[in-house]
């Protein structure tokens, strides 16, 4: 997609309440998930709006993940529940096998996610990034392979400097550039102070489909440690997964990929299952995505006019499968109340009021002990397994009961 330009009028008009809010600029980083979706609001409620993003393009493709509970009410507000419909790979069993490869029970994947069979979607992480940024063709700026290189908030207005060295001022700036966000760190400081290690690592990759899966996944364990295998369409590759417990971050590893690779085929020696395969899938691999599995907790989301969206706020980390949907509610509200408040401190503070609650209650998807993808130690994987093998013979899981009410546990504004 190619620079788009600013809106010339908005969708519908804002709340009363709003002061003005179409000579209002708004500089959004980022364009994965919060940032397009905090665009399309702001746009529809009159800001003039620019996206600036680092790559190249909106990443299309990807590992599919999931939109639950109050996250699907804001879609359909969008409009873009029939595109999601659409690009829905539909799941329908997740298989999981003890250390030796022998089967231990299979599931709908609701039945431990929490979520709601028939209402709620699973997509390509791309593909609900195209949905949203469809929405904001020849309304919005978008300034590819770019990224912010200055701020300075001088009270009035924040005067931007980009790395390819052009000069912007514009009303407020919004971080919507993930768990390592460079907003962040401008107006906030480093990363480390805010950044809560999980005490897992794990690597990402795609590998041919030899194993005859179709929409489904595939999980192995031993305690902390996990390996999985997700397929979509029959005839496209697979996305693996493998992940592990390690106690100190991997800090070496970080910048060289052959140091990735070594300490992933350290902690998966084993020929059981499909691990070999596993792992001479992320050798050739040139997708391979390496990362540690942490959140971010920060004491504020807002400084000046200065605000965080998505994951640079309260990223949730995967494990709690929710990361997309609490940046598709906060993008909304974040967005509804700059539109319905003049001060935009008042915005802000009424944004993170609203909000914090459930990004902290979803970050506690991920930190309330073991999880159904890595239980952390044999007891756990032993009272996971005894979950499975009830949830296979028809009842449904402790575990699904409880985080589905975590997934709708906020009252959605109204803002028209």
């Amino acid at each position: 997609m190619s620079a788009l330009s600013p809106s010339a009028s908005p969708a519908f008009s804002s709340p009363a309440s709003a002061s003005s809010p179409a000579a209002r600029r708004v500089l959004v980083s980022g364009a994965s998930i919060a940032g397009p979706a905090l665009a399309y609001w702001l746009d529809r409620y009159g800001f003039e709006v620019t996206v600036v993003e680092k790559a190249p393009t909106v990443r299309g493709g990807g590992y599919a993940i999931d939109i639950r509970g109050v996250a699907r009410e804001v879609a359909d507000r969008m409009g873009i529940l029939p595109a999601l419909r659409a690009a829905h790979v539909d799941s329908r069993r997740l298989s999981f096998v003890d250390a030796a490869g022998e089967p231990i029970g299979s599931v709908r994947p609701e039945q431990v996610t929490g979520g709601a069979a028939g209402l709620d979607l699973e997509v390509r992480r791309g593909d609900l990034a195209t949905a949203l940024t469809d929405l904001l063709e020849d309304r919005v700026e978008f300034l590819f392979n770019d990224s912010i290189a200055t701020l300075d908030d001088d009270g009035d207005a924040v005067h931007v400097e980009f790395d390819s060295g052009t000069p912007r001022t514009f009303d407020f700036v919004i971080g919507a550039d993930g768990l390592h966000s460079n907003t962040r760190r401008l107006v906030f400081g480093p990363e480390e102070p805010f950044h809560r290690y999980l005490g897992h690592v794990f690597a990402g990759f795609t590998l041919p489909n030899e194993f005859g899966l179709v929409r489904e996944g595939a999980i192995w364990n031993e305690p902390g440690r996990g390996a999985a295998l997700y397929a979509h369409e029959p005839d496209e590759n697979l996305h693996g997964f493998l992940v592990f417990r390690n106690e100190e971050v991997p800090f070496t590893a970080f910048r060289d990929p052959g140091a990735q690779r070594a300490l992933v085929r350290e902690r998966f020696p084993e020929r059981s299952w499909h691990l070999p395969r596993m792992i001479e899938g992320m050798e050739k691999a040139d997708d391979l995505f390496f990362d540690i599995v942490s959140q971010i907790h920060l004491y504020t989301w807002s400084h000046g006019r200065v605000a965080l969206a998505g994951d640079a706020a309260h990223a949730t980390s995967f494990l709690s499968g929710q990361g997309s949907s609490v940046a598709l509610v906060g993008a909304y509200v974040l967005a509804g109340e700059l539109a319905r408040h003049s001060d935009h401190e008042a915005a802000f503070a009424a944004y993170e009021r609203i909000v914090r609650p459930f990004a902290e209650r979803n970050q506690a998807l991920a930190t309330g002990g073991g999880t159904v993808v890595v239980p952390g130690t044999r007891e756990e994987l032993d009272a996971r397994n005894a979950m499975l093998r009830a949830a296979a013979a028809g009842g449904a899981t402790e575990e699904g009961g409880a985080t589905h009410g975590v997934h709708s546990a906020i009252d959605l504004p109204r803002y028209e």
